[in-house]
């Protein structure tokens, strides 16, 4: 079994050239995953991928069933996750179509299941969340980056909203006020249920647009010309980052 995963969103559904294998249990104590996790091989290496919007991109960000999702990749032996993000920028260096490796992030969701610690093993766990993202993947996916000269922005915070509509311009004003770099809305409970997990997880980042009031023109119609660019950098840079990832899972495994 594959030890590294990729959590798809939005503009990464499914992975092109992703050989599947095996389809595996969505079933968990915390009820179904978004999709069944999806083993695999690609780039050389076994992989297992989640679609966190489910088949056919029909969940919204705010019912998404994180702890099913982080649950179902813990019990399926992943310990290395890579999330897949679609971003609006905020900041002026990560314009439409750039990437980014956050290196924090705000969160502004309210009423998601948010903690295994009130579930069925009523274990209570006050975990360590300075920096929420694993530095060593983190590091991974700049190097890749670099690799494949692909510019890329190293950190930023990302400010997490509920969705699903998109943000007013007063409220992007406000997240630019906190120091909010990009603005999306499945960063969070994803990452800190990851943490309580024990997984080393990061984000790679996609801008698709300039938030509400910064840009000009229609929102979606930026996201639609954006996607697809990105995405193409995001594939490039995982077909080097995750057989390092991987192969560095087996050194500690051994």
């Amino acid at each position: 079994m594959s030890t590294v995963a990729v959590i798809g969103g939005t503009g990464m559904n499914v992975w092109p050239g992703f050989e599947v294998r095996k389809a595996l249990s969505a079933e968990t104590p915390y009820g179904p995953a978004s999709a069944a996790p999806l083993a695999g091989r690609i780039y050389g290496i076994d992989a297992v991928f989640l679609a966190r919007h489910g088949e056919g991109h029909r969940i919204a960000p705010h019912v998404i069933n994180y702890r099913a999702n982080l649950w179902a990749l813990k019990q399926a032996g992943v310990k290395t996750v890579v999330a897949i993000a679609a971003v609006g920028a905020i900041a002026p260096w990560l314009p439409p179509g750039g990437l980014a490796v956050p290196l924090d992030l705000i969160d502004y969701t309210w009423g998601r299941a948010h903690t295994y610690a009130d579930g069925v093993d009523g274990e209570l766990r006050h975990v360590e969340f300075t920096e929420p993202y694993s530095e060593r993947v983190r590091r991974e996916l700049l190097h890749a980056a670099l690799a494949a000269r692909i510019d890329i922005a190293e950190g930023g915070v990302l400010g997490v909203t509920q969705g699903p509509r998109l943000e007013s311009a007063a409220e992007i004003r406000r997240l630019k006020r906190d120091g909010c770099d990009m603005v999306g809305m499945t960063g969070m409970p994803e990452a800190g249920l990851a943490r309580e997990l024990g997984l080393d997880y990061a984000c790679l980042a996609v801008s698709v647009n300039w938030a509400a009031g910064i840009g000009s023109g229609d929102i979606h119609s930026e996201i639609g010309r954006s996607i697809e660019e990105g995405m193409g950098k995001v594939r490039a840079i995982l077909a080097r980052a995750l057989p390092a990832l991987r192969a560095r899972d087996e050194e500690m495994e051994s």
